[in-house]
């Protein structure tokens, strides 16, 4: 069993770890029609924002080798 090492000087205290209420909590109300619509909605929204962000960010993203060459690209100042 579990021991504190301080002392206690209540042993209500002590037993309060242990302690479960025997009173059950109300149970969840339901959303509404309209809460579900809000939260589709806003769901929709994020989901839709990350989309674009990756439909957007991945050509930015990838290198462009249309050169064909596939030497080193320079600066106009190594060729002065």
């Amino acid at each position: 069993m579990f021991r504190r090492r301080e002392p206690v000087p209540f042993a209500f205290v002590a037993e309060a770890d242990r302690f479960r209420s025997n009173v059950t909590p109300p149970p969840r109300q339901r959303a509404s029609r309209v809460q579900l619509l809000g939260q589709s909605l806003m769901t929709l929204t994020v989901v839709g924002g990350l989309a674009g962000a990756l439909l957007f960010g991945i050509p930015s993203l990838q290198q462009d080798d249309s050169s064909g060459s596939g030497r080193v690209h320079q600066s106009e100042a190594a060729h002065r």
